[in-house]
């Protein structure tokens, strides 16, 4: 037994020394292989008659007539361009190649590579056994903790640009939050409860509203009914806080329910403009259920203190809550550079600053702001107005586009009453893609940048807004290659159908000199070699 574990660990190494060594003498093996069949050809040229086949062909070639090659040429041309528009599309649609996709899942394995290779040694243990990492955390979905009305806000862009902003994936699953926050235990649901059950998972709005009157007749205490019609029916924020003053007085002590309708009660004030009253209960919200930190109600606090410029109150609440131990957002990344930023922009000066250096100060913003754009790099886009903004979505991926656009959303204005904050930023940060490290496996503050936030933000934002990519992809080989051959064609059948002549020179000119050390190189085999020896092999 000892000896058998003693060389256990022996043995991957030495497995792993010989598949090296394979894989490096095989290059070589093959090179030398290819140059054996070379001379044996050149040997053999004379009982395989190859010159005269040579001959053959280029008799056959020269009888070609110049229409042969426009439409060889022409043909191709046609070929690749389809090809071309096809590559496009695809990575258009998919975000990488076709061709180097099929490659890669097909026909690595028939080569001999390893799947997926480059995740190797990312994540190691500290035996250096790899483990494997999903992206499950990384790419895991949050209610958006500043959620607009349904039926006050959302609906009323529909009526306006006819444009549905919310996804169907998008409301699926504010309908699962909806029956797991509000119905919990689904072996004791009362007759309305079975009711709401069914609403939640209603895709069609008039539908669920329906069934919410269908619950109230059956109870008329039933909350989760008036909470659904302060969501989709009322028309406007003072209605939606009337269902939700009704709704909180039949709550009773349902937990989940209480907390999600006083939160929303908050936000109508925030809304209506009473900001003091929101700011209060949300704090009386926060003391009262310390342990619902994951709704984030912290970040509907941020957003309304920054509305009344309490900033000494927004960092109070940073303090608590931009710790290494929490998860980050880019509410609290964003709003911490804000802070720092508003207390030097105001005399910034990008020209004064390259003479005389950065201050302490200043560092200090430039660094939040830096810090704050590798957590989620497209928010500047959205707060300097390079990219125009849509309303946002109920759900958001940390890091994600979504999230971007649900923070610039209702921060952009806090951005721009700081003077000179949207001038430093506009200065500054850019500086980050410096600083992180490439390739993007690694990470400068954070965990590397999770490469699946454009599939998820795709299904999180409708259709007609451009989903922000980061990094950017660049064009795969295969499409530039594809152009570059439909070009080369194209120009090649045009040339030649408008100077068949001239082309014909040419490409005799061409395939002289392409084969000229061919010829240079069997002229010195056949004067170093003794004309005896040449005799013999060729006899063989």
């Amino acid at each position: 037994m000892a000896d058998s574990s003693g060389r256990n660990p022996q043995s991957p190494g030495f497995t792993e020394k010989l598949k090296s060594w394979l894989c490096w003498s095989w290059t070589y093996i093959c090179a030398l292989w290819f140059a054996m069949v070379l001379t044996m050809v050149y040997v053999l040229r004379s009982p395989l008659k190859l010159q005269e086949t040579v001959n053959a062909a280029s008799v056959f070639l020269n009888t070609l007539t110049p229409k042969f090659y426009v439409a060889l040429t022409g043909t191709s041309s046609l070929i690749s361009g389809l090809i071309l528009i096809f590559e496009w599309w695809y990575f258009r649609k998919y975000g990488t190649s076709f061709i180097e996709q099929v490659s890669v899942s097909h026909l690595r394995p028939l080569l001999g590579g390893v799947e997926n290779s480059s995740s190797v040694g990312l994540f190691s243990s500290v035996n250096g056994d790899t483990e494997p990492r999903t992206n499950v955390a990384e790419c895991k979905v949050w209610r958006n903790p500043l959620n607009l009305f349904r039926g006050a806000e959302y609906s009323r862009y529909t009526w306006v640009t006819g444009k549905e902003p919310l996804t169907y994936y998008d409301m699926n699953l504010s309908a699962q939050d909806h029956q797991t926050f509000f119905l919990g235990d689904t072996q004791q649901l009362r007759p309305e409860d079975s009711v709401m059950q069914k609403a939640w998972r209603e895709r069609n709005p008039q539908a669920r509203i329906r069934a919410a009157y269908q619950a109230i007749e059956l109870n008329r205490e039933c909350a989760a009914a008036y909470v659904l019609l302060a969501e989709e029916e009322a028309t406007t924020i003072t209605e939606a806080e009337r269902l939700f003053k009704q709704a909180l007085k039949s709550a009773g002590k349902d937990t989940n329910l209480v907390v999600y309708i006083k939160r929303r009660l908050a936000m109508c004030a925030r809304k209506l403009g009473r900001i003091k009253e929101a700011v209060k209960m949300m704090r009386d919200l926060m003391k009262e259920f310390p342990l619902l930190g994951m709704l984030n109600i912290h970040e509907n606090l941020l957003e309304a203190l920054l509305e009344l410029q309490a900033y000494a109150d927004v960092q109070a609440v940073l303090a608590k809550y931009d710790d290494i131990s929490l998860p980050k957002s880019a509410t609290i990344c964003y709003t911490s550079a804000l802070l720092k930023a508003r207390a030097v922009s105001d005399k910034f000066s990008p020209e004064a600053a390259s003479r005389r250096g950065l201050s302490t100060a200043e560092m200090n913003a430039v660094e939040a702001i830096h810090r704050a754009v590798e957590f989620n790099p497209h928010v500047p886009k959205y707060l300097l107005e390079m990219k125009s903004l849509i309303l946002p979505p109920e759900h958001i991926l940390k890091r994600g586009d979504s999230e971007a656009v649900a923070y610039a959303f209702f921060h952009l204005q806090h951005w721009k009453r700081a003077e000179g904050a949207l001038n430093l930023l506009h200065c500054t940060w850019e500086g980050t893609f410096r600083i992180i490290p490439y390739p993007l496996e690694k990470g400068h503050l954070f965990y590397p940048y999770p490469g699946c936030t454009e599939t998820a933000d795709r299904e999180l934002l409708p259709s007609f807004h451009e989903v922000s990519v980061y990094p950017k992809k660049e064009l795969p080989f295969f499409i530039l290659f594809t152009a570059g051959l439909c070009s080369f064609c194209a120009m090649l059948a045009m040339l030649t159908h408008q100077f068949p002549e001239l082309m014909g020179v040419f490409v005799k000119a061409f395939f002289s000199t392409l084969f000229a050390p061919l010829g240079f190189f069997a002229d010195k085999m056949e004067n170093f070699m003794p004309s005896c020896l040449w005799h013999q092999l060729t006899n063989v």
